[in-house]
């Protein structure tokens, strides 16, 4: 081994990571930075790339401090990302004309109904890159920042600009501007990429008035994406696996083989499905995407992908915003405290309900409310909502790909609660399997970086690795219909259409 170390960066929506993975799999050290949010105006979301930055590359060199790590003695780096989150910077001073656009920021949603309001166009989107034409890809964004950065469209066109999702972004500045490159998996997040072809399609460009200059390089997950050059940090150290968070999830939880899935419990909630090297198509909203694949993997590999927009960051309202909750932790506890929610269901549509309804304009709600529902009836009814919403995308997908899923892999922050566990193993009916860890997501990206490299010499490697799993099995009388039936006439009445 050239190293005895993978380090993963893991930068999220609302904080940038750092981990220290060893050749057994383990996490032997983790750094978390916070980052502020940025809310311009109603359903605008923004980052200032500069914390995205200082916060990622702040984390990463305080791994190293804490944990003495000589840099010699770290192998490679894999990165995964919050996805679709938009950035353009100028190539010459590598500085940002603007925030970075997030990914639920809804500011797009007009010119997406321009562009995409003629049924034979989104059609021929879906059909491209296996998306529905939506706000929330990248393609609306960068043509946004285009439109109303001023001067922003005259620089791109002299080719002076360059776009990137936040894992180009942070290459560009961990090389120190010597590499411009993004993953399939992050490229196929954008709704201008071919995900057939395998290209930057000229046709989606042309619609979204974005020129091709302005894009990165589309590599392999598992590939070479230079060395660490930043003055600020230890030197060369190489870059060698990329992926958005949710394949970086789906490939951590080893899910390699077609009918594998996951669902991972983050700021948003994202089940995604390995349909193998079928890219399947969906009748039920869901999106196809490109998943994570391995050097020894041939070919390229798909998945199905149902999205929840407010899943982690439901909670963070409840605590921050309505004063319900001290600790998120605090949730468990408080929805055991009543038996069930008499009744109130909250539908947390903040920023539009994702798959399968795709209501862009639909925003949040509580129904059922009477003069003895608490506190706790609330907060047990926004975790349900979590669960109903990921039963939703399961019941969809196993219609869209003609297979039944004998369990469900869960990660992310909120798979640690217990109470959500269980309820979520009794609305699917079947077992919900939580590894020993839920860093799926870091643990993807350093398994795709030491895969390139040889620090891991195959995925049999990987796959003898020490997996401990506590597993949820559905309790017997669980009154599953009329749960269901609550929750689907709440969604009803927040619909828009």
């Amino acid at each position: 081994m050239a190293g005895r170390y993978v380090i993963a960066l893991d930068q999220g929506t609302t904080s940038s990571r750092a981990m220290l993975v060893d050749a057994e799999g383990r996490i032997r050290g983790c750094v978390q930075r916070p980052f502020p949010q940025i809310y311009p105006h109603p359903g605008w979301v923004e980052h200032d790339p500069a914390d995205l930055l200082s916060s990622q590359l702040g984390a990463l060199t305080e791994l190293l401090l804490s944990q003495n790590v000589d840099p010699a003695d770290v192998d490679s780096i894999g990165i995964t990302n919050q996805r679709e989150t938009t950035l353009v910077w100028d190539r010459e001073t590598g500085e940002p004309v603007g925030n970075a656009i997030v990914w639920q920021c809804r500011r797009t949603a007009p010119l997406v109904e321009r562009v995409c309001g003629d049924p034979t166009v989104a059609e021929a989107i879906r059909a491209k890159t296996g998306l529905i034409p939506d706000p929330y890809f990248s393609a609306s964004k960068i043509a946004w920042i285009l439109d109303w950065i001023p001067g922003a469209r005259e620089r791109a066109e002299r080719g002076e600009l360059a776009f990137g999702t936040v894992d180009s972004w942070l290459i560009w500045k961990l090389t120190y501007g010597a590499v411009h490159a993004t993953d399939m998996t992050n490229a196929s997040r954008t709704m201008l990429y071919d995900i057939h072809g395998l290209r930057w399609d000229p046709w989606l460009l042309d619609q979204f008035g974005i020129p091709a200059s302005m894009m990165p390089d589309v590599r392999p997950s598992a590939a070479d994406y230079g060395v660490t050059a930043n003055p600020g940090l230890a030197q060369g150290i190489p870059i060698r696996g990329v992926a958005g968070d949710q394949q970086a999830a789906l490939f951590g939880q080893r899910c390699w083989e077609a009918g594998d899935a996951k669902s991972t419990y983050g700021t948003g909630c994202f089940l995604l499905m390995n349909t193998g090297h079928a890219a399947c198509d969906s009748a039920h909203g869901l999106l196809t995407t490109i998943a994570a694949s391995a050097p020894q993997m041939e070919g390229v590999d798909y998945a199905l992908e149902g999205s929840v927009f407010m899943a982690g960051a439901l909670m963070q309202w409840l605590r921050d915003e309505m004063g319900l909750l001290d600790d998120v932790a605090d949730s468990d506890a408080l929805a055991r405290s009543v038996p069930d929610t008499e009744g109130v269901y909250v539908v947390p549509a903040f920023t539009g309900l994702g798959a399968p309804w795709w209501d862009a304009d639909a925003r949040g709600a509580i129904y059922g409310l009477t003069r003895g529902a608490g506190r706790a009836h609330v907060v047990r009814a926004a975790l349900e909502a979590l669960a109903y919403q990921a039963y939703d995308l399961v019941e969809a997908m196993e219609e869209d790909a003609g297979v039944s899923m004998t369990s469900l892999r869960v990660d992310g922050g909120a798979s640690r609660n217990d109470f959500l566990m269980q309820f979520q193993a009794d609305l699917l009916g079947r077992p919900v399997r939580r590894p020993r860890d839920a860093e799926a997501t870091a643990l993807g990206a350093a398994y795709l970086a030491g895969l390139a490299t040889g620090f891991w010499p195959d995925l049999d490697a990987v796959r003898a690795l020490p997996a401990c799993v506590e597993d949820f099995t559905p309790q017997e009388g669980f009154a599953r219909d009329a749960l269901l039936a609550g929750w689907r006439d709440a969604v009803a009445r927040t619909r828009t259409a």
